[in-house]
């Protein structure tokens, strides 16, 4: 093993110690070699992605020294913050995941947790828009439509929204014709 990454994996280790995270480490470790002993998808993901160790122990497939990612942007002792560990399973078999959690740690000593994000209409084509690298002005013209609304798109203004026929006509729906 290059001297590098021996040098990050006792910085990151002695970091774990300090903190007392070792514990975290090896459960998630521990659920991750669960579910691929099943062939159930799972990857780490998110700021995780910046430890040698999540690396190491499979939890994680980005090299973060290969990558030049930061550990201290997942555990700092600074902070004092416990890491998160975002791992996803594949969808129609993650249930087998949680029971064998259920079962190996207790109920008691689990729990799910999840976000529900809810978009209006609005913010629904705004952040589409972005995704799609929309112009600004673009945006704003279609938003500065009177027909929206938090009740959704008025019926009254459906037809003019339906005159904008050529975003089924264009590569992106950026690249309308100008009116």
């Amino acid at each position: 093993m290059p001297d590098k990454v021996t040098a990050i994996l006792k910085h990151e280790l002695r970091l774990i110690e300090t903190l007392q995270y070792a514990p975290y480490f090896l459960t998630v470790n521990s659920i991750v070699r669960f579910a691929r002993s099943r062939d159930i998808l799972c990857q780490g993901r998110g700021s995780a992605a910046n430890s040698a160790v999540c690396y190491v122990l499979g939890v994680t497939s980005i090299d973060p020294e290969r990558n030049d990612l930061l550990f201290e942007r997942f555990v700092s002792e600074e902070r004092r913050e416990p890491p998160d560990i975002d791992v996803d399973f594949e969808h129609e078999r993650r249930e087998t995941v949680m029971q064998w959690v259920f079962e190996t740690y207790g109920r008691d000593h689990a729990a799910l947790c999840s976000v529900v994000t809810r978009y209006r209409a609005k913010a629904l084509f705004a952040m589409s828009a972005g995704a799609w690298s929309a112009r600004g002005s673009d945006q704003n013209a279609v938003l500065a439509n009177p027909g929206w609304s938090n009740e959704g798109v008025e019926p009254k203004h459906v037809e003019e929204l339906n005159s904008i026929s050529a975003i089924g006509a264009c590569a992106s729906p950026w690249n309308w014709p100008a009116s």
